[in-house]
């Protein structure tokens, strides 16, 4: 890896070492609330965007820019592994994403195909390559895969849910069936973010977004297993970031699977987290509803995520979740900029 890189201020805090100022990123960074994005979307569907490299580069090195953020992270979505897999994925204006058919036995898991991420998602390497070819030297790129249990979830209910009835119905009334769909998507995740490495991305994130729905008892029986093979299986080429939404009472047991970075939600206080996991890096972890306040406010809620922290090294600031729509982009570059000012040594 490029020295640049590799002393770069994110992939230091991945290591735990101490950076000249706090680095931050944030998730969705490049999305909805940026007018530089509306103007690409106005003119291609989401899946359009996911699918051609040069878009995808386009809006992931834009953000980058204009927000000065100290990592980058791949323009792509979550679901499109699922489509490979067998499944027709549509993204319906207002209602979300929509997968069919709904996987809900034995036969339909049995039918999911494994494909080589690499032969059956040529646009995200080809992305990737776009992408590091057009960041600044030292702004290291972020490649990420939704986790084997988030992906189930969508794969079980056909899309968002809340309550994730057919989900948990399946995990606990056949467990066979379950445990064969998490190993087949662990085996899929794995070679997907392997295949990310390989391309030129030099962190990974790990993204369990509806893991916050499970039980301690349930995530260790039903989910643990899965994400920690695919973290071990993507082994020690780049830092691994582990995330969930609401996920306090499961963090130990997520560290327990693995990552070098474990990520906190705005629910989740940093200085006891980052205690009790024994880590040497922590993500997180503002409140995303925080950048719709005034700009003194967004500095003061950030000072407290900086004091949390305690200016320990290995802390990456990010919001709790990602960035949401109609989110004031002058507020987020407020956010950056002070996060650069408060903590510069």
């Amino acid at each position: 890896m490029d020295e640049r890189l590799l002393n770069s201020r994110f992939l230091k805090a991945c290591r735990g070492e101490a950076t000249d100022v706090t680095p931050i990123w944030l998730m969705r960074q490049a999305g909805r609330y940026m007018p530089e994005y509306q103007a690409v979307r106005g003119k291609h569907s989401f899946l359009e965007l996911c699918k051609k490299p040069e878009l995808a580069c386009e809006v992931t090195v834009t953000a980058q820019k204009r927000l000065g953020v100290d990592a980058a992270i791949l323009f792509a979505d979550l679901l499109p592994i699922l489509e490979t897999m067998g499944l027709e994925l549509k993204y319906l204006e207002g209602e979300g994403p929509k997968l069919t058919p709904a996987v809900r036995d034995g036969k339909a898991i049995d039918a999911l195909r494994e494909p080589d991420p690499r032969q059956s998602m040529p646009f995200v390497y080809d992305a990737i390559k776009m992408i590091r070819a057009a960041l600044p030297p030292d702004i290291p790129l972020i490649g990420f895969a939704g986790a084997p249990f988030t992906l189930a979830a969508y794969a079980i209910e056909g899309e968002g849910s809340r309550n994730f009835i057919h989900t948990k119905t399946l995990m606990y009334s056949d467990p066979g069936a379950w445990h064969a769909l998490m190993a087949k998507l662990s085996r899929v995740v794995a070679a997907y973010l392997l295949a990310q490495i390989d391309a030129g991305v030099q962190a990974v994130q790990l993204f369990d977004s509806w893991v916050g729905t499970l039980s301690p008892a349930d995530y260790r029986e039903f989910v643990q297993p899965y994400s920690r093979q695919v973290l071990q299986a993507v082994g020690e080429a780049v830092p691994k970031i582990h995330f969930g939404v609401g996920t306090s009472t499961l963090l130990p047991m997520m560290a327990e699977a693995g990552g070098d970075v474990i990520g906190l939600d705005w629910h989740t206080p940093i200085a006891p987290a980052w205690k009790q996991l024994g880590v040497k890096a922590v993500q997180g972890n503002l409140d995303p509803i925080v950048l719709f306040a005034d700009r003194d406010t967004v500095k003061r809620k950030a000072r407290q995520v900086l004091d949390d922290a305690g200016g320990k090294p290995g802390h990456i600031f990010n919001l709790g979740h990602g960035i949401l729509p109609r989110t004031p982009v002058d507020n987020v570059v407020a956010l950056v900029d002070y996060v650069h000012e408060a903590t510069r040594k």
